[in-house]
This record gives structure tokens, sequence and C-alpha cells, in this order.
């Protein structure tokens, strides 16, 4: 059995992974992120699967990942999480009888979909949890891009799921609302005692830092050529940069794009706030609900000027910012920015679903 333990996610501007030590206390032994060239993947989606399998091989090299085995983080808008109670049964009976029990509540036919059953309580005869549903022909596509570099997806989880394995490292009881604000989603994951028992998936598309150095890198370089590839944006950044992507901005004489979104400083975030306010105010209303007891923010979204200081002003309770060095003790330099943020749900995905 491996001794270590890799979490990868794939959005719309990256790969990125992280590889941490199992065991009772895991510790970051490698991390690192690539670029994505623009129309390569969404959130969680694959466009150009030779496009992502380049950067996953330069993410494993640069970031010298060892493990060839890893757990993949979905977090697309198109994956269904809802609240599904069903009879108690052993989990392999469980697996079987779910396409059948939960068909009419799916947004495809069942054998179009990827299923999973999250339990979180239990009362009588009566299983409480959560139900995931994702689009069998995405995961595929997932997969089919790591097998082109010869790693192998052990497992797929849900990316909420690592967030709420990562938060409750720093709180682990009471409860409590991790959210994380992405280049394009945002996820909400509210747990009790560390149990995740609530997950939304938001779409927002925000002017992150990930959205500007990816603007940047496709604007004009000295020499007047675009940048345009996952290989050119390796070649363009210095690669000592890898672990603090803040840097890579102007790196190589990369004329910065001015014209990014103008209305995505006010607007977006605006409404970003006020869908997280509605969702914890939808969770404070179902019935057993308890108050929320703190909110725990990070994702490269929180870094967004407006972000902090508006869901603080607005969620009634605390609102604390958490980054990777809260969840896990790093090896040798600690990430910075937003990558930091970024890692959390990263890293809860390799922690692994019995941590």
């Amino acid at each position: 059995m491996s001794s270590t333990s890799v979490g990868v996610e794939i959005t719309e501007e990256s790969v990125r992974a992280v590889e941490v030590s199992t065991g009772r206390s895991p510790r970051v032994l490698a991390y690192g992120e690539v670029a994505l060239p623009p129309d390569a993947a969404k959130d969680s989606e694959i466009v150009d699967e030779g496009a992502v399998a380049v950067a996953l091989r330069q993410l494993w090299t640069g970031a010298r990942i060892k493990s060839r085995s890893v757990t993949l983080g979905i977090a697309s808008r198109r994956v269904l999480v809802r609240e599904y109670s069903t009879a108690v049964m052993p989990p392999d009976v469980l697996r079987r009888a779910l396409p059948f029990q939960a068909q009419d509540l799916l947004p495809v036919p069942v054998n179009q979909a990827v299923l999973d059953y999250y339990p979180t309580t239990q009362q009588g005869d009566q299983l409480h949890g959560l139900l995931v549903a994702a689009v069998a022909e995405t995961v595929e596509q997932l997969i089919a891009a790591f097998t082109r570099t010869k790693i192998r997806v052990q497992s797929v989880d849900l990316t909420a799921f690592g967030l709420a394995r990562a938060a409750r490292v720093t709180a682990a009881e009471g409860t409590v609302a991790v959210v994380h604000v992405g280049d394009h989603t945002t996820q909400v994951v509210i747990m009790r005692d560390g149990v995740p028992e609530f997950v939304r998936i938001l779409p927002a598309d925000l002017e992150t830092a990930a959205v500007r150095r990816r603007s940047a890198l496709l604007s004009i370089t000295d020499d007047g050529r675009p940048i345009s590839t996952v290989t050119d944006i390796a070649n363009t950044v210095d690669p000592a940069r890898l672990h603090n992507p803040e840097d890579a901005v102007g790196a190589a004489g990369i004329v910065p794009r001015g014209a990014l979104r103008a209305d995505v400083g006010g607007r977006p975030v605006a409404d970003l706030i006020a869908r997280l306010r509605s969702t914890l105010s939808f969770y404070l209303n179902r019935p057993g609900a308890t108050a929320i007891q703190q909110v725990l923010l990070t994702g490269g979204g929180a870094a967004v000027e407006g972000i902090h200081t508006g869901l603080a002003e607005r969620a009634d309770a605390p609102v604390r910012v958490i980054s990777l060095t809260d969840v896990a003790a790093v090896k040798d330099a600690a990430p910075v920015g937003d990558l930091a943020m970024n890692l959390v749900g990263t890293a809860g995905l390799a922690f692994g679903k019995d941590s």
C-alpha cells in the first residue's frame, strides 16, 4: 500500500494537486498547479482531453509528485447534491438499490449517471444522508485524461466532502459553514460536528487572481507572439515560481491585458454575497437545523475585494479565512496567496474518506 495519497482538481483555469503522507496526521509532501489554456476545461469537466493530459504531466514533473494513484474531486454545477433518506441496509445492497430508488430524482436517465451516497445520521430504520449524482460521460472524460498520463484515478469524490474533511481539522465541533469561492464556482458545505449535512454548488464568475493571470498570459509577449497553449504557458513562467503563481503575472515580458470585465468587482460580488446569505438562511430554516457558529472562507475568490467583508456582514456568524497550512503541516515551503486557499479542498480529497 502506498504511503502517500494525492488529491487532484481540474478547474477552468488550472489543474492542481496535493500529495500527503497517510496516517493519523497527514503532512503535505508536494503540491502544485499548472494553468490550462482557454477552452481546455470547465469546472470539473474536460473539453480538450489532450491539453489537460499535457498539464497533468507538467504538474507531476514540476511538483515532483511521486504517487501515480489519485482521488479526483468534482465540483461541477451539473452535479446534483440533495438530502435523501432510505431504509437502513448493508452498504453493498444500498449501492445496488440506489439507482432504482433515486431514478425519479435525477436530471438524466439512471444509466447515464454515476451515483454516490453519503450517510449522515440514522433514526430507527431510516438512514439520512446526501445523494450525489454526476453525469457518467463527464466522469469518464475526466478519467480518460488521466489514463493518457498513466495516472490511475482510484476514486472520484465530491470536492465539497474534501472541504469538509479538511475543515474539520480546524473546526471539528459545532455547526460550521465552509465556503470555497472559486473562479467560476462557489461551494458551500455545512457540517455538524465534522459531518457534512448540506451542500450547495453555486455558479459565480469572479475576477480572481487566476483569471487575471490567464488574461495576462494570453496577452502579447515581447516577441509579439500570443501565448495560447499549456506548453507556451509553462515555458513562459519561471519554473521556480510554480508554488507562487502570484509572481507569474508580468514574467518574461508579458504585457497584461487591460480589457478585463469591468463589472466583476461590483455586481457579481454583491450577487454572490446575496446568494450565499440566501443559502445559509435556507439551511437554517430546515427542520432540526442549529445555528451556524462560524464560517470558514477559502478558495482563491476569497481574496476578491468585497467577498470577505460582504460575507462577514451578512453571515450572522464570525467569518475566518483558512488556507492549506491551517489544515495540514507542509514539508517544505508553504504555498501563499490564492494557491494556499485553493488547495484546502484538494488536500481534503487526499485525506481519504475515512480520515
